[in-house]
């Protein structure tokens, strides 16, 4: 789950990581009021949408008068903001934070994510923030510093001081970057996040350590342990059918192709639309069904991918354990009878009960093609989505 800056920076206080003053505003006058009361000279007025790159989408203004903030709200609400993170058809900005400036030395980035394959909390840092880390990695990844944290021991103040020296910090700037840090990673740990981002951590001229902006997801799998992120769910920054979907248990993600995919396990799934890439086709989604997922949740899985009117075919990849195949079969057979299911569908079954669930979809009378295999299932999917006899 996604939150907006404000809200980040809100949570970010209650661990003591230092951010400057603002406030959320739906409207000018509510902006200009929102800068007066936070005084001062200068503001910065943010649009406040789930993705980055505001800045470059005409999203993040200067202003250096009270006049200046309303203008720059004015222009940012409801404007249609286009980022390299929203895609070509952008996202529609309702809120704005207007937040006071400061004195800016120099940006850095820091990052934390998990690393999944040294089951340790990693951090990330640079001496080159305010750009796009992805840039950064590529060009110059000698820039990009790396401190891994065991959870079973926790931070440490050295590494907070590795992270600080490595990206050219000095003096008292170094003692509080350690505290930003331990504050950051506690804030990780505590609050279940799957990555907190700050892009860009700024240095002042009076060798404050400031983050200049806050990009924090946190793990689904975890929001039963915390009403209070629950409660920040923003649902006009996320797609009706991920909220649908949600409900049904099931993991879906609108993509920009034209190949539904119904998959059991995130995993699976992951690789079912790289191999569909690979034969030259393009997946319209991520959909894991889940182990557990029943026949409603089936036929609500092929409702939701046939909301998508760029689908052209649909692929049905299961790997039948917890989930077992007549089971999926079962949901197959019976969406496509009641959404009168009219682009191709392409099924790969495999695993516990595939035979019955083959036997299911053949004496069904309606056209499903069944593949040998992912590598047939993928070949065969994208010449359907192609027109192609399959």
């Amino acid at each position: 789950m996604n939150v907006h800056e404000y809200q980040a920076k809100e949570l970010m206080r209650e661990f003591g990581i230092s951010v400057l003053g603002g406030q959320v505003a739906t409207t000018a006058d509510e902006a200009m009021k929102a800068a007066e009361a936070l005084g001062g000279s200068v503001w910065v007025v943010k649009a406040q949408i789930h993705a980055g790159g505001r800045g470059k989408g005409g999203g993040v203004k200067i202003a250096k008068s009270l006049d200046e903030v309303k203008a720059h709200a004015e222009s940012i609400l409801g404007m249609n903001l286009i980022t390299h993170q929203t895609g070509p058809e952008g996202k529609e900005v309702g809120k704005v934070f207007v937040e006071q400036g400061c004195d800016i030395d120099h940006e850095y980035y820091v990052g934390i994510v998990l690393d999944r394959n040294t089951s340790k909390i990693t951090f990330m840092a640079s001496s080159e923030g305010g750009v796009e880390i992805e840039k950064v990695a590529e060009e110059t990844p000698e820039k990009i510093i790396k401190a891994s944290v065991d959870p079973s021991v926790g931070f440490s103040p050295y590494i907070g001081r590795k992270l600080a020296y490595a990206i050219g910090l000095k003096g008292d700037s170094v003692k509080k970057a350690v505290k930003f840090f331990e504050g950051l990673y506690n804030m990780y740990i505590a609050k279940d996040c799957s990555i907190a981002e700050i892009n860009p951590l700024v240095s002042t001229k009076d060798g404050d350590i400031i983050a200049l902006d806050a990009k924090i997801n946190f793990d689904d799998n975890a929001l039963m342990r915390h009403p209070e992120i629950e409660a920040l769910r923003d649902v006009t920054e996320e797609s009706s059918q991920e909220l649908d979907a949600a409900k049904y248990g099931l993991s879906y993600i609108s993509l920009d192709g034209n190949i539904g995919c119904l998959v059991n396990g995130a995993g699976l799934a992951m690789g079912t639309m790289d191999i569909i890439t690979l034969k030259g086709g393009s997946p319209a989604n991520f959909l894991d069904v889940g182990g557990s997922a029943n026949k409603e949740a089936v036929e609500k899985a092929f409702s939701i991918i046939l909301e998508d009117k760029n689908v052209k075919a649909i692929m049905v990849n299961i790997f039948g354990g917890i989930m077992k195949c007549d089971i999926i079969a079962e949901g197959v057979v019976a969406a496509a009878k009641s959404l009168e299911l009219k682009v191709p569908l392409v099924v790969r079954l495999e695993g516990t009960n595939v035979a019955i669930g083959k036997k299911i979809l053949n004496d069904s009378g309606l056209k499903i093609t069944a593949a040998d295999g992912l590598d047939d299932a993928a070949t065969k999917a994208v010449a359907a989505a192609e027109g192609k006899e399959v």
